[in-house]
């Protein structure tokens, strides 16, 4: 009987402990329940009613009240969290954390103008604050203020050279920056076995930024041979939207042999989470007959640095030609400073020497490895210089030595 009086008594006492427990938790402690609850539970209610708590001990916890905007936020209740932030406004909180919790809210409540003004205040009081010149260049981005954006994520990088976001958002905002560029480059190809003589590409560009994206008109010149030839391209960047842009490209040559007489491409390329990149497309190339190549990449921004994985394949009626290759850049300051390194295998329709690509039944082996260094001066004359060495077998169990040249510059304006 005794036993079943204390069975029955540690049954009734056991919640009025735990709820005493509760009750005697301090407002850090709830604090840190509530971020428990919210971050690993995903309960944003009990979160809610958790901070509740937490601020009837503490009234004036700024880090509470702003984490309440914040789940208030998450919770899609606009007006609550509004109360909560402009609250906080008006009693002049100064919290680098209050700001970017506050401009969030009006941001993602399609205010991007109020925005703006928000993170400006927190970076008068917090001006080496990243992740305030971060927003403050995706607010830009999004609503189309290129030159905002652009010396957002540049004040952004001076201060963090190894944030990748930041460096993934600065590629797509150079896209828009500059609304014209003039390119001029030139490829040397040297043989030691496969062509007697060397050849020459000199290619002339025109680039326009238009709100849908940019366009690029080149005239290609090349001696190969010892005889000469001329092509002409189009390429365009149309952005579907800020995380899809499609690459899209045509190209024209009444020199085959020198050229291919058509060649068009398409790719999808994504800006994915967490720095990551891909894309998806075909090249095809049309002498007297067409060969289609089809192509995957994915890329990664990790602090300095910028990986990509990129293959082609090539069916034929035999097997499958298949190229990779990977890239690995090292950023010394903005989007166009960079020193880089490729290791791949294969033929690629992007080399200007492989515009003679045959596809047999024999897969030919191709082993490359390069380096290239780009860099910029006073932002608007980009340099750059390349150089690779291939070893291909250019017919079956023969093998030739080959150094690829490249020098190029761009004038932006």
């Amino acid at each position: 009987m005794n036993k079943l009086v204390y069975m029955l008594f540690g049954l009734l006492m056991g919640p009025l402990s735990s709820f005493c427990q509760e009750k005697t938790l301090t407002a850090d402690e709830l604090f840190v329940k509530a971020r428990t609850v919210a971050f690993d539970q995903k309960n944003y209610a009990e979160a809610i009613q958790i901070s509740k708590q937490a601020l009837q001990q503490a009234p004036d916890y700024t880090d509470i009240r702003i984490f309440l905007g914040r789940l208030y936020t998450w919770s899609d209740q606009t007006d609550s969290a509004r109360s909560v932030f402009e609250q906080l406004h008006r009693s002049h909180v100064q919290d680098e954390d209050f700001y970017l919790a506050y401009a969030s809210f009006v941001y993602w409540n399609d205010q991007p103008a109020q925005a703006i003004e928000l993170i400006d205040q927190g970076l008068s009081f917090h001006p080496t604050s990243q992740d305030l010149l971060l927003l403050k260049a995706k607010v830009a981005y999004s609503n189309n203020a290129y030159a905002s954006a652009e010396q957002s994520v540049n004040q952004l990088l001076q201060l963090n050279p190894k944030h990748a976001e930041a460096r993934a958002l600065a590629k797509n905002i150079q896209e828009y920056t500059a609304k014209n560029a003039i390119g001029l480059n030139y490829n040397f190809v040297h043989f030691d076995k496969q062509f007697d003589h060397d050849w020459h590409i000199v290619a002339l560009s025109y680039k326009r930024a238009t709100p849908l994206g940019s366009v690029i008109f080149r005239t290609n010149y090349a001696n190969k041979f010892a005889e000469n030839g001329v092509q002409f391209e189009v390429e365009a960047y149309p952005r579907l939207s800020k995380m899809f842009y499609l690459y899209v490209a045509g190209g024209y040559s009444n020199n085959v042999g020198i050229f291919p007489k058509y060649r068009t491409g398409v790719s999808l390329y994504a800006n994915l989470p967490h720095s990551f990149e891909g894309e998806i497309g075909y090249r095809q190339l049309y002498f007297t007959d067409n060969i289609w190549m089809y192509t995957a990449s994915i890329g990664k921004y990790y602090q300095n640095f910028w990986f990509n994985l990129k293959t082609y394949l090539t069916p034929s009626q035999q097997n499958i030609s298949q190229s990779y290759a990977g890239t690995v850049r090292y950023y010394t300051k903005g989007a166009n400073d960079y020193l880089g390194f490729i290791i791949g295998t294969g033929l690629s329709p992007e080399e200007n020497r492989n515009n003679l690509l045959e596809i047999s039944n024999y897969k030919l082996k191709t082993f490359k490895v390069g380096a290239e260094y780009n860099f910029s001066i006073n932002r608007t004359n980009l340099f750059s210089i390349s150089s690779t060495y291939y070893n291909q077998e250019f017919r079956l169990g023969e093998k030739g030595n080959q150094i690829d040249v490249t020098l190029g510059y761009i004038k932006t304006f």
